[in-house]
């Protein structure tokens, strides 16, 4: 745990006790501040009080001398209207505040030299902050990995000299932190997302920004410049004179890094270096992961990293569970969960890092479907559709791909293992991408890939696939 210590003494109402606002609610507590927290669920108010936490509901406090308003980042701040948390918290002229400001407040009172790696985007980000977290502890280092993904901040240990912590931002946590300052930020890319609580493209887009427009001087900017909203923001930050190492996998740059034939290079004016190697590597397949790799790559530098330990690390990373997840093999047959792709955009980039393709697609279906991965069709020897979008889908591949309804992920695995076994292709890939939620049949994608994982793993012959 982080103790709060700069609201010690200072009483701090808290709003969201999910497990960043109870972590926060003890951090602060344990720092020595007087918390009053609330929540809509019962059940979390129930955990809270069992752990020590003093409760109220927040329309009935008084709200005299409260220091800050600590929110939860999925209570919304602006859009599509403040929570009445918010409401009442600026009536009283009271700031309104996350755990990443805290985490940041608390790194400046005690190790402002500490090494802070904040990393955001659209996609990717997840395994971004994974990989640069792998490649910090492969070099030695003791890496605190969380934010967004996984741990909490202020349940991670607190920053000393020596200590990395990486951590993932989403634009919610981004919003709630105005002094946001790492001594590494990375802003992956920026597409559409999220409009229901950001507003516009434009505001989504400012927000992303803000984390790497808080680095010192002295710190580095690693921005991908594959996307007009990243390029401008680029450009922006050069202009106030930070140090801004932009990244692309799409065309060599005259500095910064950039992916050629599954190179990571490093240019400085006319010259490049190599930094490393991603061919080959499993767990990062795609264009999508060349981006991922070279941006955690040019962390690694900015830590002081050599690019033989980049290696070493990248060809040692397993990748995140869900996300081209590489389960197992069985007759030359390779078996892959990508459960987190929940749209086609996400399916796209799994379908363009292979070639024969038995894809398990379907679930409840976002709008639009499938039609958008038609450039992806000659690459599906066949699919095996589940769930409610089944029908939609069949008729979306009718008379350009093989198809099968199958119903349900089971079956699907089953037929999938056999086709693909039986294809006489030299690399087939039995591929679960489902460009669906999966609220129809499980809670959420983690369970979806689970089971998927689970038959895999039940089938006969298989055996683990190593990262490489």
């Amino acid at each position: 745990m982080i103790p709060v210590t700069t609201f010690a003494g200072k009483k701090v109402a808290l709003f969201g006790l999910g497990a960043s606002g109870l972590a926060s609610a003890k951090a602060l507590v344990a720092g020595g501040a007087e918390v009053v927290a609330f929540d809509d669920d019962a059940g979390k108010i129930a955990q809270a009080k069992a752990a020590g936490i003093a409760i109220a509901d927040l329309r009935q406090i008084d709200w005299t001398g409260i220091a800050a308003f600590v929110q939860s980042p999925g209570v919304p701040l602006t859009h599509p209207a403040p929570h009445w948390t918010v409401a009442l918290a600026r009536n009283n002229a009271v700031e309104v505040i996350g755990d990443i400001e805290l985490f940041c407040r608390e790194r400046r009172r005690h190790a402002p030299h500490a090494s802070f790696v904040a990393i955001t985007g659209t996609n990717g980000k997840s395994t971004t902050t994974a990989l640069t977290a792998h490649l910090v502890q492969a070099a030695g280092y003791d890496a605190q990995l969380g934010g967004n993904i996984g741990t909490a901040i202020l349940s991670l240990e607190p920053p000393v000299s020596g200590r990395v912590h990486v951590i993932e931002c989403s634009s919610y946590q981004i919003d709630l932190a105005p002094s946001l300052d790492p001594s590494i930020g990375i802003l992956l890319n920026v597409s559409e997302d999220h409009l229901d609580r950001h507003g516009t493209l434009a505001n989504y887009a400012a927000v992303k920004e803000r984390l790497v427009a808080g680095v010192r001087r002295d710190a580095t900017a690693i921005i991908g410049v594959d996307d007009n909203w990243c390029q401008a923001a680029a450009d922006r930050l050069e202009q106030r004179g930070k140090n801004v190492a932009r990244v692309s996998v799409r065309r060599p740059l005259a500095h910064g890094l950039y992916v050629e034939a599954e190179h990571i290079l490093q240019a400085n004016g006319g010259t490049a270096r190599e930094i490393a190697r991603i061919g080959g590597i499993g767990s990062l397949r795609g264009i999508h992961n060349a981006q991922n790799a070279a941006c955690a790559a040019g962390a690694a530098l900015a830590l002081g990293i050599a690019p033989d330990q980049i290696q070493r690390g990248l060809v040692s990373f397993p990748g995140l569970a869900h996300r081209m997840e590489q389960v197992g093999v069985k007759d030359g047959v390779l078996f892959v969960n990508d459960s987190k792709a929940t749209n086609a955009d996400a399916a796209a980039r799994a379908l363009a890092s292979f070639t024969d393709i038995f894809w398990i697609a379907g679930g409840r279906a976002k709008t639009g479907g499938i039609a958008s991965l038609s450039a992806f069709f000659p690459r599906i020897r066949k699919a095996y559709l589940i769930g409610e979008a089944a029908e939609e889908f069949a008729a979306t591949l009718d008379g350009k791909v093989a198809h099968e309804v199958v119903g349900t992920l089971d079956r699907a695995v089953e037929q999938a293992a056999e086709d693909a076994a039986a294809s006489g292709l030299s690399e087939p890939v039995v591929l679960l991408s489902p460009a669906c939620a999966s609220f129809d049949q499980y809670p959420n994608f983690e369970v979806r890939g689970a089971k998927f994982s689970e038959l895999v793993r039940a089938l006969k012959g298989v055996t683990h696939v190593p990262p490489i």
